[in-house]
C-alpha cells in the first residue's frame, strides 16, 4: 500500500468490472481505518439495494454499515464533524455531482475512498469515474477472472436483456469478461461496427 499524506485530505479510487473485488477492497480499507481508531462514515446510493437496504455488502458477503443516499450532496448534511474517513460504494451511480462533493471533502482534510465501475456494460467509460480518477491521489484497478476463457477480466458482460445503461444487478445479470470475450451490444437500430486494423 502507499505511504499516505499527513495532515491533509486525499482521494482514493478503487475501480474495475463487476466481481473484481472493488467493494471488498473498500471494506478492507474501511476496517483498517476503524482498527486505527479513526472516525469513519460510509455512504452508498439508495438505488443499490441488491443485498441490503443500508449495508454495503460485497459479493463475498463482507459487510459494513452505511447510509443510503439519493444524491451525493446529501453527504454534506450527514457528515459528522469529527469524521476522518469517508467511504463511498458504487460511486458511479451518483453522477457528475459526486466529483465536486468528493473534492470538497478532501479539501476539508477528509480521506475519501470511492469504489465503482469504470466501464459500463458496453465497455465505455462510466462517468463520473474518469473524472474521479483524474483528481484522485491514488487509483487502484481491480481485475476479475473472465468466465469464458479464464484471462484477467476488466469488463462487465450484461446477460439480461435491457437497453438501459443502468441495470442494478449481481450474479445472474452480469458476468466478468476479458477484452476478447466481451460482447458489447449495438445501440438499438444501429448495425454493429467493425474496425479493421492494418499493418
Amino acid at each position: 500500500m502507499h505511504q499516505f499524506p499527513k495532515d491533509i485530505g486525499w482521494i482514493e479510487v478503487i475501480c474495475g468490472s463487476m466481481f473484481s473485488g472493488k467493494t471488498e477492497e473498500l471494506i478492507r480499507r474501511i476496517q483498517r481505518a476503524v482498527y486505527g481508531k479513526q472516525k469513519v462514515q460510509v455512504f452508498k446510493p439508495r438505488i443499490d439495494n441488491r443485498y441490503d437496504e443500508t449495508q454495503v455488502v460485497s459479493h463475498s458477503r463482507l459487510k459494513v454499515t452505511s447510509t443510503p443516499l439519493e444524491r451525493a450532496e446529501e453527504i454534506f448534511y450527514r457528515l459528522e464533524p469529527d469524521t476522518q474517513v469517508v467511504g463511498i460504494d458504487e460511486v458511479q451511480f451518483f453522477g457528475a455531482e459526486v466529483v465536486a462533493v468528493v473534492e470538497a471533502l478532501a479539501n476539508k482534510g477528509v480521506r475519501v475512498i470511492c469504489a465503482g465501475l469504470d466501464q459500463d456494460y458496453q465497455g465505455r467509460p462510466f462517468e463520473p469515474m474518469p473524472q474521479l480518477m483524474a483528481v484522485a491521489e491514488y487509483v487502484t484497478k481491480e481485475l476479475a477472472i473472465c468466465v469464458v476463457c479464464g484471462n484477467p477480466a476488466n469488463r462487465s458482460q450484461r446477460i439480461v436483456s435491457s437497453g438501459e445503461r443502468v441495470v442494478v444487478g449481481a450474479a445472474g445479470a452480469y458476468e466478468p469478461r476479458c477484452r476478447k470475450c466481451h460482447l458489447p451490444e449495438p445501440a438499438e437500430g444501429t448495425p454493429p461496427q467493425t474496425l479493421e486494423l492494418f499493418d
